[in-house]
C-alpha cells in the first residue's frame, strides 16, 4: 500500500547545517560533513533547524530509501558532535613490525621480515594515532574511518601461510560504538 510518509530530524544546538541541490553539508564543534543525497522519489529539504524527509506514495523501495537517509543523517549528526572510533592491535609475534603515519600516508616496516615497507594511503578527513601496540582511527564520518581501519587491517593481510601460526598484523578490535 502507498503512503505519503514524512519524517523530520531536528538538529542540536551548535551544529549548523547548508543545502546545496542533494548535497547536506553539516557542521559541528568537531568537524563538518558533507554527503549527497539522490533519490527522485524522496524530498529532502533543510527547514530551520530541522531536516525534512518526504515521499509522496512511497512503495517499499522509498520508504527503505528514507530509512536509510535517516541513518546517514543520524550518522553525521553523531559524528560532527563526537568522532567515530576505531581501534585496531598491533600483533607481531615472529618480526618486530614497526608502524607509522606520515602526513596521508600509513607505513608498516619489517612485516614479516620484508624489506620493502607497505603503505596505504588514507581518506580525507581522518586522523591516526598510534599508542603502542593500538591504532586509533578516528574522523567525523563514519564511512571514512570504517574504511580507513578497513585498508589498514587488509594491509596486513596474511597470504600463503597457516593464520592459525602466523598471526601477525593489525586487527580491528573496536569499531564506532561496538566492541567486537
Amino acid at each position: 500500500m502507498k503512503d505519503d510518509i514524512i519524517k523530520e530530524v531536528e538538529l542540536p544546538k551548535p551544529l549548523h547545517i547548508e543545502q546545496h541541490g542533494y548535497v547536506l553539508k553539516i557542521k559541528g564543534p568537531k568537524g563538518e560533513v558533507s554527503r549527497e543525497f539522490h533519490h527522485p522519489k524522496v524530498l529532502v529539504q533543510v527547514v530551520g533547524s530541522k531536516i525534512t524527509l518526504t515521499a509522496k506514495k512511497a512503495t517499499k523501495r522509498e520508504k527503505r530509501n528514507l530509512s536509510t537517509f535517516m541513518s546517514h543523517i543520524k550518522n553525521i549528526i553523531q559524528g560532527v558532535q563526537e568522532h567515530h572510533v576505531y581501534k585496531l592491535k598491533i600483533c607481531s609475534g615472529h618480526f618486530p613490525m614497526s608502524v607509522s603515519v606520515s602526513g596521508k600516508e600509513f607505513i608498516l616496516k619489517n612485516f614479516f621480515g620484508e624489506s620493502i615497507p607497505r603503505k596505504v594511503t588514507l581518506p580525507d578527513g581522518v586522523q591516526v594515532k598510534i599508542n603502542g601496540t593500538e591504532i586509533v582511527v578516528e574522523s567525523p564520518d563514519l564511512e571514512a574511518a570504517g574504511q580507513a581501519a578497513a585498508k589498514i587491517e587488509l594491509l596486513c593481510r596474511v597470504k600463503n601461510r597457516d593464520i592459525r601460526i602466523f598471526q601477525d598484523g593489525c586487527y580491528i578490535t573496536h569499531k564506532a560504538g561496538k566492541a567486537i
